[in-house]
């Protein structure tokens, strides 16, 4: 027997921008990026906008494309922008892949071209998958366009759709050629599209940066109430410290089983399973991480009265913390607690979850107490004022 051991390694790296108006006919941002490695080529370009964010802002279209024709010397845009799909929408299978990639073959686009996702972080996975997937790997281009996306999803390096009733079966783990945070986008959104992603920023403090939550308690109100100078620092604060996980953490791919950015996710994802995702990913994650933050103190990991600190910033941002889902119940027990079992599969080998021993300290446990698990449903119902 001959065994030959194949070794290489390949570096990544992408910018993430913070900016404003990333399509005012001045602004050199997307140009430069497009134009990098090739700067006397003309790119071409097809780009995917969110339903949503085209509802909200019916002048993007016709913004790109004077845009484009502005530096029509370096840019080809190939067609009009294509509207497509937002939400959860664009996740249930492959339907929505496969249109995107038949336009990818329609308009002849290659490895030297570049996709440009305009949306939500469920649009940038979805056409993250079509692109990476396409001839083996399409430049992509996201230009997150809320506030979960900017500060969270759109800086990382994943991608996938919904299959077989599974959240994100489908997918690949394909960094992007840049990400785009223009904050114009946050500024159109409606209360309910912002204040999600504020989720995510407490759960990255919680286990990687006390000071960032301590930031976040003295801000608490201006975040609620949305102040710009708040809002942005939130987000970039936030990203920078996704991007060190991502980058410095040692498993950007998520080979082993741990992964601390998922602290709060595993009810969270239950939760938005069981409701239809009438629930926003935000407002799961804002109940996941009250839960783990009772349970870490119910399990002695966590002193008493940080996880009162924790829901009092989670309710000052305005989120609720209770949702009568977590009580739910099949013939074979807890609903909430079989979202265990997913976690675990999810992520193959032996159950790790991301809870709590300090603020700013997160630990990774493999077992979970069910009974356990389950008087911390019944406290925070309590705690969060439910009837």
């Amino acid at each position: 027997m001959a065994v030959r051991q194949q070794s290489f390694s390949v570096e990544y790296q992408f910018p993430v921008i913070f900016c404003r108006g990333v399509f005012d006919l001045d602004n050199r941002v997307l140009v430069d990026i497009v134009s990098q490695f090739e700067p006397r080529r003309r790119h071409r370009i097809l780009v995917f906008v969110d339903n949503g964010v085209s509802s909200a802002r019916p002048s993007l279209s016709g913004e790109i494309m004077t845009f484009a024709e502005r530096h029509a010397h370096t840019l080809e845009l190939v067609a009009q922008p294509i509207t497509v799909s937002g939400g959860e929408t664009v996740k249930r299978g492959l339907d929505a892949v496969i249109d995107m990639q038949k336009l990818m073959v329609e308009h002849h686009i290659d490895r030297h071209s570049y996709v440009v996702a305009i949306g939500g972080g469920a649009l940038l996975d979805a056409v993250g998958l079509a692109a990476a997937t396409a001839h083996r790997g399409i430049r992509h281009i996201r230009i997150p366009t809320t506030v979960l996306s900017q500060n969270d999803s759109g800086v990382g390096v994943k991608n996938g759709v919904n299959l077989f009733e599974s959240k994100n079966f489908f997918g690949t783990f394909a960094p992007p050629f840049a990400v785009i945070n223009d904050y114009d986008f946050i500024e159109s959104l409606p209360p309910r599209e912002k204040r999600p992603g504020i989720a995510e920023a407490v759960k990255v403090a919680l286990i990687r940066d006390g000071a960032f939550f301590s930031w976040l308690e003295a801000s608490t109100a201006n975040l609620a109430r949305f102040d710009a100078d708040a809002m942005s620092y939130m987000i970039r604060r936030c990203a920078e410290l996704h991007m060190h996980q991502i980058g410095k953490g040692g498993d950007p791919f998520e080979r082993g089983t741990a992964r601390p950015l998922d602290f709060g996710h595993w009810a969270a994802h239950r939760l938005e399973l069981l409701t239809d995702f009438s629930l926003r990913h935000g407002e799961a994650v804002a109940i996941g991480i009250a839960l783990d933050a009772q349970y870490s103190v119910l399990a002695g990991l966590l002193d008493a009265g940080a996880n009162a600190r924790i829901r009092a910033v989670l309710l000052g941002l305005g989120f609720s913390l209770w949702h009568p889902m977590l009580e739910a119940e099949a013939e074979n027990g807890s609903l909430l607690i079989q979202g265990l079992r997913d976690f675990q599969e999810h992520l193959g080998g032996e159950l790790t979850v991301t809870l709590l021993e300090g603020i700013g300290t997160g630990v990774e446990v493999h077992e979970i107490d069910a009974p356990l698990m389950l008087r911390a449903v019944d406290e925070l119902k309590s705690r969060a004022g439910a009837k």
